[in-house]
């Protein structure tokens, strides 16, 4: 116990106490201290490393429909969320047309991390790519860069909803390139990697960029029709349901009123 808080002592900086242990080693508020002291270290930590995650709103995984989608392989995202791919340095790849909850999954990975203590950044990849091409040095670009890169978990959203020039391809493909068994990344994708040339037309890095994000993945396929479309088809229904019964009742007053 005594070893313990010591060490402790040590890790949060204590450097006073810890080499006068002899005098405050049997100090009756020094446990009380410590303990104190690493939990708000925590907590400031933690509200740190969720800020700089930017995930944004999102629903918990709780929520998600597993039996919506005609394709999904639960166990393969589950087990996800033990975190063994970044300890691994493995990459993510979700690849599903719109609405199967690929960003979902994407934003609660980023969220499962940052409470497990790692660095993460949940970003749109226009988002991303526009950020760095408007960058106005190349030293600020690179600045940015090595923020993007030394983060341990990095999502990028929706690759492929856009149509990008070459000088959007060379910097993803920096940016893959740099993380490439260093550090995992996920990607959210509505576009097979064959029909990547048609996101990045004539930019000679595609094949390339997709061989390192691809090496040592995890491949996510969901497929199925839009759940948001389902959810709007839900609402749109019981909103007409609401106005019948909102008629009717209208009518049956009219009536007795007559």
């Amino acid at each position: 116990m005594e070893k313990d808080m010591r060490k402790l002592a040590a890790k949060l900086g204590f450097h006073a106490i810890e080499s006068k242990w002899s005098e405050y080693g049997d100090k009756p508020w020094l446990a009380d201290l410590l303990k104190a002291e690493a939990e708000e270290r925590e907590r400031r930590g933690l509200q740190t490393r969720l800020k700089d995650a930017q995930i944004g709103p999102f629903k918990p995984m709780a929520e998600f429909d597993w039996s919506w989608p005609e394709k999904i392989d639960r166990q393969q995202v589950e087990e996800l969320f033990s975190l063994s791919f970044l300890l691994q340095k493995e990459n993510v790849i979700l690849m599903a047309t719109n609405g199967l909850g690929k960003s979902m999954i994407a934003q609660n990975l980023v969220y499962t991390a940052a409470m497990a203590g790692h660095s993460t950044r949940y970003v749109k990849a226009s988002k991303m790519l526009d950020e760095l091409l408007e960058c106005e040095s190349v030293a600020a670009r690179r600045r940015r860069m090595r923020k993007l890169c030394r983060v341990a978990l990095l999502a990028i959203d929706e690759v492929g909803y856009m149509s990008y020039d070459n000088r959007y391809a060379d910097l993803l493909y920096e940016v893959i390139s740099e993380r490439y068994q260093k550090r995992s990344t996920i990607i959210t994708t509505n576009t097979a990697f064959t029909e990547w040339g048609e996101i990045f037309p004539n930019a000679a890095c595609v094949v390339t960029m997709v061989d390192r994000l691809t090496h040592q993945a995890e491949l996510i396929t969901l497929e199925g029709e839009s759940y948001r479309h389902h959810e709007a088809e839900l609402l749109a229904a019981a909103k007409a349901k609401a106005r019948k019964a909102k008629n009717s009742k209208s009518s049956k007053t009219s009536k007795k009123e007559e």
